[in-house]
Formats: C-alpha cells, sequence, structure tokens
C-alpha cells in the first residue's frame, strides 16, 4: 500500500477511536467535552448556523475523520521527504506530541475552548494527552499493519 494512503487510513481509524473514546468519557461525565462536539460547534458558529445536536456531532465526527487522516498523511509523507523509519515508534511519538502540543495551543483557542481548552474544564490538557496517547499506539499499530 502507497506511505500516504497507509498514513491517511490509520489517521482517520486512530482518530475516529480517540473521538469515540472521548464523547464516551464524555457522556459518563468523565471529560468535560467530547471532540466530536467540539470540531461541531466549531464549524457550526463558523458558518454562524443554529446548533443542532444530531447534525453537530456529525459534522463533528467528519471533521474530525478528515483532519485525522490529513494529519496521518503529513507523517508518512514527512518521514518519506526526510528519510526517516516511518515505523519507528519514537517519531511516531514525537510527531503525536507536537499534534498534541498544537492542539492545546492553536487548535482548541481557534475552537473557542481557549487557552489548553480552559473553556472546557481546568484538566483539558490532561484528557488531551490521555487521548493523544491512544491515538499514538493505535496509528503505530494500523501503519504497522498496513506497511
Amino acid at each position: 500500500m502507497h506511505q500516504t494512503l497507509a498514513g491517511f487510513i490509520s489517521g482517520a481509524v486512530s482518530g475516529i477511536i480517540m473521538g469515540l473514546i472521548s464523547d464516551i468519557l464524555f457522556r459518563l461525565h468523565i471529560f468535560k467535552s467530547s471532540l466530536f462536539a467540539v470540531d461541531g460547534s466549531f464549524l457550526f458558529r463558523t458558518l454562524r448556523l443554529k446548533e443542532n445536536p444530531p447534525f453537530l456531532y456529525a459534522s463533528g465526527l467528519c471533521i474530525h475523520l478528515i483532519t485525522s487522516g490529513i494529519f496521518g498523511s503529513i507523517y508518512a509523507v514527512a518521514t518519506t521527504l526526510f528519510g526517516f523509519d516511518s515505523l519507528s515508534f519514537l517519531f511516531v511519538c514525537l510527531y503525536i506530541v507536537m499534534l498534541w502540543l498544537s492542539m492545546l495551543f492553536i487548535a482548541l483557542p481557534i475552537a473557542g475552548e481557549g487557552f489548553l481548552g480552559k473553556k472546557s474544564g481546568p484538566l483539558t490538557w490532561l484528557e488531551q494527552l490521555f487521548l493523544h496517547a491512544i491515538f499514538c499506539v493505535l496509528y503505530y499499530l494500523c501503519l504497522r499493519v498496513l506497511l
């Protein structure tokens, strides 16, 4: 399988599972937010639409699927371009840490969740670390299967 496609599929699969875990833990009142709800709310707010829960979650799931796949592809392309071993767990971990930090300092504030996601709660950074750790392991395992 082509490395870029393997990266996209691995990212998409890992991102959806990450999002489902986030949503389940939110519904169990363990987490303070759901990634699908945050992504969907951002879209609805950006387009100035009235929030509709079923469409909000569906759009959030689609956004999360696409962005996870794209970030998975970026890793695959970057490791190929720079001649790194794409199946190095260390490189995967470093990349996911970079994604986690980007989410805390860029994506969550842009999505309206505030610096480090504090609008959702004071431990959002820790929730995101947990979710990104899951993403990291799943992404690595998917890459190993597909490549």
